[in-house]
């Protein structure tokens, strides 16, 4: 394995500079294309909203008893405040 990533390389001495120029433009379209899959995937993982309203749909009966339960223990507690 060579220390550039795996690929080979041969000296850039015997290469033409538009072979050069044209690897590096397809290195540099890869490099946008990973950035931008990278910040697409950041963007869907620390969208809160979203992902809170998929974890609700997912979980519903439990979310549905956790309200119920909170519901029923403040309305028990503000009824005994007046009792």
């Amino acid at each position: 394995m060579v220390a550039n990533g795996g690929e080979d390389t041969v000296m850039s001495e015997s290469l033409p500079a538009e072979i050069l120029e044209q690897r590096a433009a397809e290195q540099r379209r890869r490099l946008h294309s990973t950035v931008s899959e990278l910040r697409s995937t950041v963007k869907d993982r620390l969208d809160v909203r979203r992902n809170a309203e998929d974890y609700t749909r997912q979980h519903y009966p439990q979310t549905a008893a956790a309200a119920g339960a909170l519901g029923l223990a403040l309305g028990w507690l503000v009824g005994g405040a007046f009792d």
